[in-house]
């Protein structure tokens, strides 16, 4: 594969959208898939780049040092700009979603820490995932998951206030949403459900996840039943799109040394 230009990529003026995001965008896609740059990862010069985009070289680089800002790209002196080679984490989607066990043989070191928390009353959204009324006091926290150092998850989960006063001490105790919720009788959980989509990083997430602005994170909206199936957490989590790969498994694996299953007709 070489690092020439096929032909004109659009970008779409006056959509509410910078340029250099669009271009910006284009170009982390292409690098996943495979399609932009050459056999080193090289990005094509900036002229042509310009070309491809119909814009002028200045928006091309404005993209190009955000991308490098992320750490997306970097350049080489006297070679050019090269896609960094990266291995993405695969974080599993299961029937039992614990970050420090998604992430295990993967990362050596794996912290989940509280990053703020307080009360208030349900939004619509939390409150019909949670059973609740809407207003209703639900307890929220907010933390920050790292994989040797490097920020790979933001998530907000609510909890029922009456159900879970103190969560966020509890969690502030053990950096464990699991340990916290044995402080309550919760010695196991069930993923009930999650939905996935893809948008911009806003502010606050640009920062704690140090990303460029305009970086893409993949939202899950997720809910947690106690194995009576009353609802117990609902959490709205962003994972940097370039750092993470979802999985989702519909089934566990079987254990490892256990004989598998077949199924009965």
């Amino acid at each position: 594969m070489t690092g020439s230009i096929a032909k004109r990529s659009a970008v779409q003026r006056g959509v509410g959208v910078a340029l250099w995001r669009q271009i910006a965008d284009e170009i982390r896609t292409g690098l996943a898939a495979g399609t932009m740059g050459d056999n080193e990862g090289r990005l094509p010069p900036e002229s042509d780049l310009a070309a491809r985009f119909g814009v002028n070289r200045h928006t091309v680089r404005a993209a190009i040092a955000a991308l490098s800002h992320e750490g997306v790209l970097q350049s080489v002196q006297g070679r050019g700009t090269f896609a960094r080679r990266r291995h993405r984490l695969v974080y599993p989607i299961r029937e039992r979603t614990r970050f420090s066990a998604g992430l295990e043989n993967q990362a050596r070191d794996r912290q989940i820490e509280l990053v703020g928390h307080g009360n208030e009353g349900a939004p619509a959204e939390v409150a019909a995932a949670l059973g609740l009324p809407t207003g209703d006091p639900v307890a929220r926290i907010e933390t920050l998951g790292t994989a040797d150092g490097v920020p790979v998850s933001r998530a907000t989960s609510w909890f029922s206030a009456a159900r879970f006063p103190d969560i966020a001490a509890a969690f502030d105790r053990y950096n464990s949403i699991t340990a916290a919720l044995r402080e309550f009788g919760i010695d196991d959980y069930l993923r009930a459900s999650t939905s996935i989509e893809a948008r911009h990083a806003d502010e606050a997430d640009t920062r704690d996840l140090r990303l460029s602005p305009g970086a893409i994170v993949i939202v899950t909206r997720a809910l947690n039943v106690d194995t009576a199936g009353a609802p117990i957490q609902f959490s709205l989590t962003r994972f940097p799109a370039d750092r993470v790969e979802l999985l989702v498994e519909s089934h566990q694996p079987p254990r490892r040394g256990a004989a598998a299953k077949t199924p009965t007709v």
